[in-house]
């Protein structure tokens, strides 16, 4: 890919019901483009499974894994070159975790469809052990390249990156995690070490976008979206690398009516998008491909 030309807004539209008959948004015209993929993602479900209950005094009736499956299935069947993403923080918040560990949490986005995950802090509760024995539950790909994890039971489990072939297209994927000093108990993360996340994603969209030839290179982050202080987010994270094109990000469980678009390193337009928490939302993102490889996208959250 050439290039990446953003639409000025992004055309990002907000608590859009996933029941209303939604289709593409097309405010520009379409025929000039050969390839269609549509991303989809969450965060921070934090093991919602059922939607809130209808007298929850902020979020009556929303979210719940059984939406988040009409909806992916109605997109797929839209535009079968889909793929569905998330930021991390599957575990942790409700009874379902407490009793099943996160086995139904992976069984669930196994059943809906999910390619990649990256590991949220929440996912070490139960200690590093239990993710590996919850990964036997996973269809889809662990992704997480700035955590040393030789010597734990995750090191044979989990990917620095991946690569979804859609289409023709070739689509990098990488994922980085939060520090874990400090906000996880040792015991839990054990022999893991916590490495620049900057650095390892310099490197890593380096080797994806140049040595593997990808069209596409996105980020799944659960770094956080904005600090005020130094400390790394996905706002820097953008800023300071190159060769990502959309970073999906977690842990700040902050709610974003469309993408924030940053000029990185060399002054080329990123995605950063994050969708709330608990299932509440899901992000759509669609990248429409000339024959030349140049994209433009469109996107919107769903409310579901």
């Amino acid at each position: 890919m050439k290039r990446i030309d953003f639409i000025k807004t992004t055309s990002a539209v907000s608590a859009v019901t996933a029941f209303g008959g939604i289709g593409i948004l097309s405010s520009f015209s379409k025929q000039n483009f050969k390839k269609h993929l549509t991303i989809l993602h969450t965060n921070d479900v934090h093991s919602h499974i059922d939607s809130f209950p209808k007298n929850h005094t902020k979020y009556p009736n929303q979210g719940g894994a059984a939406r988040r499956f009409s909806y992916i299935k109605q997109v797929v069947n839209e535009n079968p070159n889909t793929l569905v993403l998330d930021a991390g923080d599957a575990f942790q918040g409700t009874p379902y975790f407490n009793f099943y560990g996160g086995e139904l949490e992976y069984k669930i986005m196994s059943k809906l469809g999910y390619h990649a995950s990256t590991i949220g802090n929440h996912e070490f509760d139960n200690g590093i052990d239990n993710i590996a024995a919850q990964l036997e539950h996973a269809k889809f790909d662990l992704l997480n390249a700035n955590y040393d994890l030789k010597n734990t039971s995750l090191e044979s489990l989990v990917k620095p990156h991946q690569i979804y072939e859609v289409d023709g297209l070739k689509i990098g994927v990488l994922g980085l995690g939060i520090e874990l000093e400090g906000l996880v108990s040792k015991d839990l993360y054990k022999e893991t070490k916590y490495l620049n996340p900057v650095d390892i994603a310099i490197e890593e969209s380096r080797i994806l976008k140049d040595e593997l030839a990808c069209d596409l290179v996105i980020c799944l982050s659960h770094l956080g979206y904005e600090y005020k202080s130094d400390k790394i987010d996905d706002l820097k994270l953008a800023k300071q690398t190159k060769n990502i094109d959309l970073i999906i990000g977690g842990h700040t469980h902050t709610f974003l009516d469309k993408p924030s678009v940053v000029n990185n390193s060399e002054d080329k337009k990123v995605l950063v998008n994050q969708v709330g928490w608990a299932g509440i939302n899901l992000g759509r993102i669609d990248f429409y491909f000339d024959e030349k490889g140049n994209s433009e996208n469109k996107s919107l959250v769903i409310e579901v």
